[in-house]
């Protein structure tokens, strides 16, 4: 694998949102899955606080005792049905940057989705399509994070309908819910 394909699968692939702010607080880098993040939800007010601070205090000594260890923020957004997990790290170097690692807490993460796709007898795309629909996605996101076509998704759908004995993604949604043994602890 060349250096090209491994930096465009992790800027592309990678399931974290990377965000780079620069000391003017802009959005100076951000990969797929943070404009993903960004064209759906805003920063948390929390973190642009804690950016502020660390470029108030960069460049003087003790920027590290400042803020020592790693800065974690969990946070709802608004619009979202999920968790959302911010992780902050201080870039120092001839500038310094603050690199967010963005994170879902998603309503997918707290089911055994193998245990789902064996009892089923879902196919792993199948799976990989429950999996978007349980985090809320639409179709045509699905298709987009998938590679493939809405109307595949469409069909696909269709297929764990019927193999689960639903109608919708509401009917989907509630029986993998409630499943006994699926939920991950």
């Amino acid at each position: 694998m060349q250096m090209n394909e491994m930096m465009e699968f992790i800027l592309e692939k990678v399931p974290a949102g990377v965000i780079v702010l620069d000391k003017a607080m802009k959005v100076c880098f951000s990969n797929r899955q943070a404009n993903k993040f960004l064209q759906r939800y805003e920063l948390p007010a929390e973190l642009m606080n804690v950016s502020r601070r660390i470029f108030g205090a960069a460049g003087k000594a003790g920027l590290k005792d400042l803020f020592p260890g790693e800065i974690h923020l969990a946070k709802k957004c608004v619009g979202s049905p999920s968790n959302w997990l911010f992780r902050v790290h201080i870039l120092e170097g001839t500038d310094t940057f603050v690199v967010v690692f963005i994170l879902e807490e998603a309503v997918s993460d707290k089911l055994d989705l193998n245990k789902v796709r064996q009892r089923f007898g879902l196919t792993r795309r199948e799976t990989d399509v429950v999996r978007r629909v349980l985090d809320g996605l639409r179709n045509a996101e699905i298709a987009e994070d998938l590679d493939i076509t809405q109307q595949t998704v469409k069909d696909h759908l269709s297929n764990v309908y019927g193999k689960v004995g639903v109608e919708n993604r509401l009917g989907l949604a509630s029986t993998l819910l409630t499943l006994p043994d699926s939920i991950t602890g």
